[in-house]
């Protein structure tokens, strides 16, 4: 469980963080969508720690089932016990529970969540027979990225109906700068660069990139940069290599970083 004092650095948007405080207040629960690299991740462990609760994430995958953030039986030394899973022990501690990328988790995950997120607010157990009854300081946030969705990753209607949603994207040139800047310590020429690169290669419609280039390879870039690697080392290491593995996109990529930021270190 994750309870940080002061609030990690955020730069705010468009009042997202209003809304955020207010549907915890209102005990609503929100769901956040953006492309990957945005902030999401940021963005709510800002608001648990300015809010004083304590975070429980999960990053979603392929094989987390209800289980997995329910709880199980356990079997040890002869006897078998009760272990709460991430889901089970934020209802139980009023803490927020994340849950990052929610449509990668296994159908009956979601299933699980309806109970919470409606008027509710309970989280049966079925093996133990409970129904835990939340708190008002709890609060279920999940995310996911819209560029992913298709027909076998979703989510119902059903689910997204029982949200407050909350959709972001990659920040303002001066939003970003200022991100980068804070995030790295590099000077406001280079972190300046490394914004305008980010909003060329986003412009870029001719190449087959799954995701362009987000704040967080530009932070990575940026540490880079600080450390003392050459700018170019670091966009292709940080940028261009982190975005695709084909040879011809990448130095195509290249060119873009070479016109916009010159072959100078």
């Amino acid at each position: 469980m994750q309870q940080m004092a002061t609030p990690p650095f955020y730069a705010p948007q468009a009042g997202e963080c209003a809304l955020f405080e207010h549907a915890w207040k209102k005990q609503l629960p929100l769901l956040i969508k953006g492309p990957t690299g945005c902030g999401k991740t940021r963005f709510v462990e800002h608001m648990a720690a300015r809010l004083g609760r304590p975070l429980i994430t999960v990053s979603c995958h392929d094989d987390l089932s209800a289980s997995d953030l329910v709880g199980r039986f356990l079997i040890g030394n002869g006897s078998t016990v009760w272990s709460d899973g991430p889901l089970a022990r934020a209802v139980r501690t009023g803490a927020i529970c994340y849950l990052d990328e929610v449509v990668e988790a296994r159908k009956d995950t979601t299933v699980v969540l309806h109970p919470l997120a409606d008027d509710r607010r309970v989280l049966p157990i079925e093996r133990t027979g409970e129904e835990l009854v939340a708190p008002p300081e709890f609060m279920l946030v999940i995310s996911y990225n819209p560029g992913y969705q298709n027909l076998l990753k979703g989510l119902k209607p059903s689910t997204r109906q029982r949200f407050v949603a909350l959709s972001m994207n990659y920040p303002r040139p001066d939003v970003e700068l200022a991100i980068v800047q804070a995030e790295t310590g590099i000077a406001v020429h280079s972190a300046t660069q490394l914004v305008q690169l980010a909003k060329s290669f986003r412009c870029l419609t001719e190449y087959d990139l799954e995701e362009t280039v987000s704040t967080r390879l530009l932070v990575s870039a940026g540490r880079l940069l600080a450390s003392g690697l050459p700018m170019q080392l670091a966009c292709r290491a940080a940028i261009i290599d982190a975005l695709t593995d084909d040879a011809a996109t990448a130095e195509a990529l290249g060119e873009v970083v070479r016109a916009l930021i010159g072959d100078a270190p």
